[in-house]
């Protein structure tokens, strides 16, 4: 999308620009805080008539009062000849000692404002201040779509670790870096006198000898009214010159006062862009607030992150674009495939799928889905479309719906496959678009809309053999993911169950291999690589780094190529394996309880759940199984936690004993009062085990959050409802 699109330009071209403005704007932001620490402010009501008596008393010849930003109170004067700037106390004009601006943050302001060149500096430096306001703009509304509106803009961020960071460092920077950029645009516009700051020119007045002295200051009645508070600069008459008058400038305009009568002889309020110019010096510095330097300074700190990760995202994308081998042109292909991919990962399933068309004799033509024509040569058309946050195109492939809708259709089968992920709310909800359009424009379906669930290798595998049914000829799809680099992991046990199916399943435990496995929690999953195989089998894990090891649930299935392999290690054997994050499943931190659905090997995930509770955060298990003595997996460490108090209530069900109480979703149904309560307390609820327990597990909660106003997509959007189903 336009949004997209232009939040990524603008990060990239002006992001190098921006490190130097981020990094410096942070380094400045100390500034404040160091000024803030070394004023010494003066009382709320203490008259400027005041502060003036105390300065002459202990700096004689002072020219100059001014108030800095931060509070404090400098004086100018000529001691022999010798310009002086002082610090002075208001509470007694004590004289703090020499103030002398240090010349790190003038070298700093300089790079910072003008990148050390001058005028052309400034002009550059506005450039990439209105380039910042664009990317700050956009990447706000992005983040917006992605968490769902800004109900949910605090809400756990899911994705890879990148698109946490970058998530994570967006919600700091994004918000604060907008109102900063829009301030340094304004200031460049008064520096370069698009924005006049003088009301008018200075009026020519001057003070009238008279007979009679020079009056003191307690004896103005300006210097009386004004609060230091309220001073930017108050000019002393010079005692050589008798025309010479006091100047005051305040926050709300300057005023001038003759030295003998004590007359205001002029006055000019302060311009509105003056006005304006001070509130945005206050909000691009933090000069005189620090706790908004403060906040500034986390700004500029999280622009480096930011930006690194928005590059990392970017080149993650761009690297895993494929290049597509013998691409038939369009006009001659009989198979089309057409591809929408945010991150890029989907164009490798679209690289094994035109390898598998060509290798049985199509023409094949791929190409992104921003393309879509279909000419009449075209006997089938697939669409393999990822969906992005919370149901949005790909950035490319925005206007696709549109040129779909202004297509007839032609005798082309066509076959739409969705990639994402289930935790998300709208899950594959553009290919669900696509798919819709499709219908309505008349096109005839090669096969019913599919869905991938993160990149799935095996649900592409299911999906390609329905594909060569309905072709009705051989199709070898050879889907090989990019994998990370694998580690050995070693088994130490194994405790094996007949299994409550008929396939024997076991708890496999492995050690941690040193430092060389990244972080990881219960939840996460263990992707394992058999020999002489490329694509991994993902297993949810049942344990976190803290626990000292790596256990997951294993049944073993008919051919199953991994299972199989991992049922035959004894200790001492090891597999390769990496860990891959699954950040939508993995519990939040909180003490609002917790609701564990799951069933068979499905439990593994809720059991390293529970394993972890040693907060005693209350937990409560639903879990069915077939038959306690085949099947029941974890089944004495649930009892020996519960005794422990990790798990507040184990709630059983065995589906095969005659009165072992049916499925996991009849004793949801049969306590729907105790768990409808626990729902109105905020429970959080993870549910795991195969799709057809998850469908009925979905029935009993929708039902049972009707009366309390909420659904199942709700509690998705807030992070509360998620789902690892195989």
């Amino acid at each position: 999308m336009v949004w997209r699109q232009l939040h990524r330009w603008l990060g990239l071209v002006a992001g190098t620009l921006a490190l130097v403005l981020g990094i410096t704007g942070t380094l400045l932001a100390l500034d404040p805080l160091r000024n803030a620490w070394q004023a010494a402010p003066a009382a709320q009501d203490l008259p400027v008539a005041t502060l003036v008596q105390r300065v002459q008393a202990s700096v004689p010849g002072a020219e100059e009062i001014r108030r800095l930003p931060s509070g404090g109170i400098v004086v100018h004067a000529f001691d022999n000849g010798q310009a002086q700037a002082l610090r002075v106390d208001p509470a007694d004009g004590r004289v703090l000692g020499g103030y002398q601006p240090s010349l790190l943050p003038r070298w700093l302001k300089n790079l910072h404002r003008a990148l050390l060149l001058g005028d052309a500096g400034r002009m550059v430096a506005a450039a990439v201040a209105l380039a910042m306001l664009g990317l700050s703009v956009s990447g706000l509304v992005l983040l917006l779509r992605r968490m769902g509106g800004w109900r949910h803009l605090a809400g756990p961020v899911r994705g890879t670790l990148a698109q946490r960071l970058h998530v994570l460092a967006g919600r700091v920077a994004l918000p604060v870096l907008a109102v900063s950029a829009a301030a340094a645009l304004v200031m460049s516009a008064a520096t370069f006198g698009l924005m006049p700051l003088d009301a008018a020119p200075e009026p020519d007045v001057a003070s009238v000898p008279g007979r009679q002295p020079p009056l003191l200051a307690a004896q103005l009645p300006l210097l009386q009214d004004v609060r230091v508070q309220d001073l930017r600069k108050l000019n002393l008459p010079a005692a050589a010159d008798p025309q010479d008058t006091w100047q005051v400038t305040t926050t709300q305009g300057q005023g001038w006062v003759d030295r003998y009568s004590g007359q205001m002889l002029a006055w000019q309020d302060a311009a509105a862009a003056q006005r304006v110019h001070d509130w945005t010096l206050l909000l691009h510095t933090g000069e005189g607030a620090w706790a908004w330097a403060l906040l500034l300074g986390a700004m500029g700190v999280s622009i480096p992150l930011f930006w690194g990760t928005g590059a990392l995202l970017w080149w993650q994308a761009r690297r895993s674009r494929p290049r597509i081998a013998n691409n038939t042109p369009l006009a001659q292909a009989d198979s089309l495939v057409f591809v929408a991919s945010e991150g890029g990962s989907t164009w490798g399933f679209a690289q094994a799928l035109h390898a598998a068309l060509v290798a049985a004799g199509h023409r094949v033509h791929t190409t992104a889905l921003e393309h879509w024509r279909v000419p009449p040569t075209a006997r089938q058309v697939y669409v393999l479309a990822a969906t992005y946050g919370d149901g949005q195109p790909p950035a490319h492939a925005a206007r696709a719906l549109e040129a779909m809708a202004r297509q007839p259709a032609t005798a082309a089968q066509v076959a739409v496959l969705g990639f994402g992920d289930r935790q998300f709310p709208a899950f594959c909800a553009f290919a669900e678009a696509l798919e819709a359009t499709l219908r309505r424009q008349g096109w005839l379906a090669l096969l019913p809309l599919e869905r991938v669930h993160q990149q799935s290798a095996q649900e592409f595998a299911r999906w390609g053999q329905a594909l060569a049914q309905a072709l009705g000829q051989q199709l070898a799809i050879d889907y090989r993911p990019r994998l990370p680099p694998t580690v050995a992991l070693t088994l130490v046990a194994r405790q094996d169950f007949a299994g409550g199916a008929g396939e024997p399943a076991a708890i496999l435990r492995f050690a941690l291999p040193g430092r060389s496995l990244p972080r990881f929690a219960a939840g996460d999953l263990v992707g394992v690589v058999p020999p002489d195989q490329a694509v991994p089998r993902y297993y949810s894990l049942a344990s976190g780094t803290r626990d000292g090891f790596v256990e997951i649930c294993v049944r073993r299935m008919p051919g199953g190529v991994c299972s199989n392999h991992l049922h035959a290690l004894q200790p001492g054997d090891s597999v390769q394996a990496f860990i891959r994050p699954n950040p939508g499943f993995v519990l939040p931190a909180g003490h609002t309880p917790v609701l564990l659905i799951g069933a068979g090997t499905g439990v593994a995930p809720l059991a390293g759940f529970i394993r972890g509770n040693t907060a005693h955060r209350p937990m409560h298990l639903y879990y069915g199984a077939r038959d306690p003595a085949r099947d029941f997996y974890f089944g004495t460490a649930l009892q020996a936690w519960q005794a422990e108090g990790r798990l507040s209530g184990l709630h059983t069900t065995f589906s095969r004993l005659p009165d072992g109480g049916g499925y996991v979703q009849d004793a949801l149904r049969r306590d729907g009062t105790q768990v409808r309560a626990l729902l109105a307390q905020g429970a959080c609820v993870r549910v795991c085990g195969s799709r057809p327990m998850a469908h009925g597990v979905a029935q009993v909660l929708e039902s049972l959050l009707a009366p309390l106003g909420l659904c199942l997509a709700q509690l998705k959007a807030e992070g509360r409802y998620a789902e690892d189903l195989f």
